[in-house]
């Protein structure tokens, strides 16, 4: 077949679609993982009450607002670790390596720091009083949790990069089993544990966080320790770091700016009452559960479009691209006809009470329309992160949410009658015009020459 035919340029090949998959199912099974945590914090305490459930929402949120730049940043190793396995260069890889520990250990201050200050930021936004308090235990007790999390976001973007994903399932799969046996203890008080409540909920997400790094690297010791030792004086040098983060901090802003974006219509759920904060964390938990497949596609994406461009194989760049967008966005619309066709079944999951049931079972089928457009633009972003285009994206979800859709959530959330559901339309319509974007950019930069990305002048820095 030419190859200049259109299929060819649009579907992905067998074996394109092969290489996706070997790495992308185990990659998704991490990213559901990490995602279960929260989960299962929000389903058991969901069985104390309503404002256990909405205190969890609000913290979890506030979390994650705090350290998602964080985040992102690191995943500036995506594009360079990839690439350097691309292109064989193992000094490459431990230099990325190292970066991003140290990296993980200044992000991970001002991090930490600002989740002490939850209860009073919360108050400010206006959220309901007998929420607050226990949004902010949540949030100050996952504080000691942030660093060692930041270091397992270098271990496995890295372990990744390397194609090197059980030691991160396994790791994944403890920390769960881990974290349901101390939510059960300390949020109910079981086994001799005092009775802690929302507070024992993120007592026990920090102590798994914990576990997370230094499971990870006993299990990985073989394949990481080349990249960790010995210690390379190069990967203190203010340059390289500087770079290395201009490369990840648009990742962080894009994820900051988008993440924001839902938990400011999490914050305007508050403003309409407690109900509409704990439908919103159900339906919010869900698609966010969903929505893992994708961006764990767009990380492999990332992974492997890294590795053609480090070895200069452009061709096999656009065939992972192919191959991932099919993926991500072929999911993605099977679980809108689920949330369309299921909404009352699948709240039910969550919690008992009639009213959050309700409006969750409302909320749901304007997720199943977003969907499509959430999946598109999660594996679009990876792949041009793997190609080490980081500023665009983040440009693009500025406009797309912060110009455009949170507007159009405040017209149709509180100048219609339609409440909590239209501030979730002005989501689905942001999610639309950024992913229309993307795949257009996407297009254009894998029908072009690629570059690796430059970290350091002097590639043979010491």
């Amino acid at each position: 077949m030419s190859e200049r035919n259109l299929p060819r340029r649009i579907l992905p090949s067998l074996a394109d679609s092969r290489a996706l998959l070997a790495l992308a199912l185990p990659v998704v099974g991490v990213q559901v993982g990490i995602m279960l945590m929260g989960v299962v914090d929000t389903i058991m305490v969901g069985r104390l009450s309503a404002a256990a459930l909405a205190g969890v929402a609000l913290g979890n949120l506030y979390f994650f607002a705090a350290t998602i730049f964080g985040m992102g940043a690191l995943f500036a190793l995506d594009p360079v670790v990839s690439q350097a396995v691309g292109a064989r260069d193992h000094e490459g890889i431990a230099r990325g390596v190292q970066r991003g520990h140290v990296l993980a250990l200044l992000l991970s201050i001002p991090s930490s720091l600002v989740l002490l200050f939850a209860e009073p930021v919360l108050a400010a936004f206006g959220q309901p009083a007998e929420v607050v308090p226990l949004a902010g235990a949540y949030a100050r007790y996952c504080a000691p949790g942030v660093l060692p999390f930041y270091i397992f976001v270098v271990q496995r973007q890295s372990l990744q990069a390397l194609t090197r994903m059980r030691p991160i399932i396994v790791t994944i799969v403890a920390a769960n089993l881990l974290n349901v046996l101390l939510d059960w203890m300390l949020i109910y008080g079981r086994l001799g544990a005092p009775a802690m409540g929302v507070a024992g909920a993120a007592v026990a997400t920090s102590i798994g966080r914990w576990l997370l790094p230094f499971l990870l690297l006993s299990l990985s010791w073989h394949d990481l320790r080349p990249a960790l030792l010995p210690p390379r004086r190069a990967a203190l040098a203010s340059a390289p770091l500087w770079q290395t983060l201009r490369i990840g901090a648009p990742i962080g802003l894009q994820a900051m700016l988008e993440y924001t974006a839902f938990g400011a219509v999490a914050l305007l759920m508050g403003r309409i009452g407690t109900i509409a904060v704990a439908a919103h964390q159900v339906a919010i938990n869900l698609a966010s559960l969903t929505f893992m497949v994708p961006l764990g596609v767009g990380q492999a994406g990332a992974v492997l479009v890294g590795h053609a461009i480090g070895s200069g194989d452009q061709e096999s760049a656009r065939g992972a691209a192919r191959a991932a967008v099919a993926f991500g966005v072929g999911f993605m619309a099977f679980t809108a006809v689920t949330f369309l066709l299921l909404p009352e079944p699948l709240a039910h999951l969550y919690t008992t009470d009639a009213a959050t049931v309700e409006l969750a079972a409302a909320l749901l089928p304007v997720a199943g329309v977003f969907q499509l457009f959430d999946g598109a633009q999660a594996v679009t972003t990876g792949i041009l992160r793997g190609a080490g285009d980081t500023r665009v994206p983040m440009l693009t979800t500025l406009g797309g949410y912060w110009l455009f859709g949170i507007p159009v959530s405040l017209l149709l959330g509180f100048r219609t009658s339609l409440g909590p559901v239209g501030l979730w339309w002005g989501l689905a319509a942001a999610l639309g015009l950024v992913a229309i974007i993307l795949a257009l950019r996407t297009w254009r930069l894998l029908h072009q020459p690629l570059a690796r990305v430059v970290v350091e002048k002097e590639r043979a820095l010491a």
